[in-house]
């Protein structure tokens, strides 16, 4: 099968000595003593920096109720970094489809696509992104498993909406998503009928098979859910049937990596935000805290032992022990790309990390 521009746009190409293509999810974290405004431009700053670096896409998650993360409005975001870059793809790592209307994503998507004409990718997931009574205010009902087990259903309902072939008699078949296909085949119409690629997003085996099944690209959340890395990423191999969109599985893993100039400043930073993470799992969200105040933070053996097993999925160290990380991990699960999110207190600790790893595989120079 002949790669079209779609496949194109799904396949990176690696840069420098880097194994596979390098890209980057940012969870906008905000940190004790800064604000959503700080965190925001930090999300442009790195943007830029991975655009100018020669990292090939830029993912933003969908978060709610969680005051460490100000990226409850993937699309929003979106539009704000497509106006601060020229070339690097950017999209939803992910949109949580149960928790919107298709027609309302669709709209927001193919609005993105007109702003950066094929730049903008439609990452999806099926979980909630929240706590169970914050994903019961976002969808209106206290019928939270419905949204997830109808995923396959929304999923189809989306896609429509994306490529406007409702077919004759379907309900929704004279409603269009607009931006979008339909405005090409109106009377002296001059939209492009291109659409986002989507992806299907995952942290189990759900989304893995039916990414296969329905030939799409695959990202697997290996940063939280690290255990399931390998299993996923083979049923996703497994179940793969070729479509007009892919001939062979493509299958990114999302990556928590921290470089720093010394190994000690790298346990320090990573440290604070698993302390972020033992106050998220335990019902105590909030910003992320300073490595100062993690320093001090007396853990529960309990949370010692969650801490441990948290940090040890997290690649982080100098560049060059960062750069080796990454490298077995590659090898170890056949990724094709490497999505990679650092997440710490400092704002300058991020965007030096990013730059860190870029220097590593000798990627191109930022430009002057």
């Amino acid at each position: 099968m002949d790669e079209t521009p779609e496949t194109d746009e799904i396949r990176g190409k690696a840069k420098g000595t880097a194994p596979v293509p390098l890209s980057v999810l940012d969870l906008v974290t905000v940190g004790a003593g800064r604000t959503a405004t700080d965190a925001l431009r930090t999300s442009v700053d790195i943007a830029r920096l991975a655009e100018s670096r020669g990292f090939h896409r830029y993912w933003v998650a969908e978060h709610h109720s969680m005051p460490g993360v100000a990226s409850s409005s993937p699309a929003v975001i979106l539009a704000h970094l497509a106006a601060h870059t020229d070339r690097i793809r950017l999209g939803s790592g992910g949109v949580m489809l149960p928790n919107h209307a298709p027609l309302v994503i669709a709209e927001q998507f193919g609005t993105l696509e007109a702003m950066a004409p094929r730049r903008i990718d439609l990452g999806l997931g099926r979980a909630p992104g929240t706590d169970g009574a914050t994903a019961a205010a976002l969808r209106r009902t206290q019928r939270l498993g419905e949204g997830a087990d109808d995923f396959p259903e929304q999923l189809a309902e989306l896609v429509r909406f994306l490529d406007d072939d409702f077919p004759d008699g379907h309900p929704y078949a004279r409603i269009h998503a607009v931006p979008g296909p339909v405005q090409a085949t109106s009377p002296g119409g001059v939209q492009s009928p291109h659409r986002p690629p989507v992806w299907l997003l995952g942290s189990s085996g759900f989304s893995a098979r039916l990414a296969g099944a329905l030939g799409l690209p695959f990202a697997f959340a290996h940063h939280f859910s690290a255990q399931n890395t390998i299993p996923a990423l083979d049923l996703y191999r497994e179940s793969f049937r070729p479509s007009a969109v892919l001939d062979a599985p493509y299958a990114l893993i999302g990556v928590s990596a921290l470089a720093a100039d010394e190994e000690k400043e790298a346990r320090r930073q990573v440290l604070a935000a698993a302390l972020s993470m033992v106050r998220l799992r335990t019902g105590r969200p909030g910003l992320v805290p300073t490595p100062e105040e993690a320093e001090a933070y007396e853990f529960s053996p309990m949370e010692r032992e969650f801490v441990g097993s948290w940090n040890a999925n997290v690649i982080h160290g100098t560049a060059d022990e960062v750069r080796a990380g990454l490298d077995d991990l590659q090898k170890r699960t056949g990724a094709d790309e490497l999505m990679l999110t650092g997440n710490a207190h400092g704002l300058d600790v991020r965007l030096r990390s990013y730059e860190l790893i870029a220097d590593a595989y000798g990627l191109p120079a930022a430009e002057a």
